[in-house]
């Protein structure tokens, strides 16, 4: 048990919907739902009834949610009284790829709020990894870029760590050649040619798929297991 699923069942009891609560919270209703559950499940008592008007307090519910008030309200005269006085700043984190567009929308950010309140962090890291921050609580955002080479994957990790994602932009793919480079005229370059490049001068087959990876902002196991098919 934990005072942010005590805070859950208090929200949704005072709204008496999920939908509305997990608006409240900022979360979504998936992982709203499966902490009251979890919740539910520890203590061995059904706190909500659901229906199709919404939910209901259960008996036993009500009970409990006067003693989750007075735990609530206690935690918060101590955080008043102890915490903010110190003038903690709040933490805000992103997770991210190195995205030009990204970096500048931070420094703005930082600018617009200041660091009175907040204090803020950046990390740039692999596309897996930015959306394990976001599931672990690292970080508050992610940014990661999705095309139609790792959407599949993409997709289902992001399902699986029970997070949502929302387009900020759409952007295309731009590559720059000498206009005397052997690919130069070419629409399209597939893996097969974007690895041989790296090949040829030298690299291993090991190091080719971490540079490919790089140049495409996927991960190496994207690259692997794409020419493992």
């Amino acid at each position: 048990m934990t005072l942010t699923q005590l805070r859950y069942v208090i929200t949704i009891a005072d709204t008496g919907s999920m939908n509305e609560a997990a608006k409240a919270l900022f979360i979504s209703q998936p992982s709203l739902s499966q902490a009251v559950k979890e919740l539910e499940t520890e203590i061995g008592v059904e706190l909500f009834k659901r229906s199709n008007r919404g939910v209901s307090v259960t008996q036993e519910g009500i009970e409990f949610l006067g003693y989750a008030r007075q735990v609530v309200e206690q935690y918060e005269l101590i955080e008043s009284h102890y915490i903010e006085r110190k003038n903690v700043k709040k933490k805000f984190g992103v997770s991210m790829q190195h995205y030009t567009f990204a970096v500048n929308a931070f420094v703005e950010m930082v600018r617009q709020f200041g660091m009175d309140e907040y204090e803020f962090a950046v990390r740039e890291t692999k596309t897996y990894e930015v959306i394990e921050d976001v599931k672990e609580f690292r970080s508050e955002i992610g940014i990661i870029y999705i095309n139609n080479f790792n959407q599949k994957v993409l997709t289902k990790m992001i399902k699986e760590s029970d997070l949502e994602f929302h387009p900020i932009l759409d952007c295309g793919v731009y590559v720059y050649l000498w206009k005397g480079h052997p690919l130069a005229n070419k629409e399209e370059i597939s893996i097969e040619e974007h690895m041989e490049i790296y090949e040829k001068q030298g690299m291993s087959r090991k190091d080719a798929m971490k540079q490919v990876a790089k140049d495409r902002g996927v991960s190496k196991r994207d690259i692997y297991s794409y020419l493992m098919k």
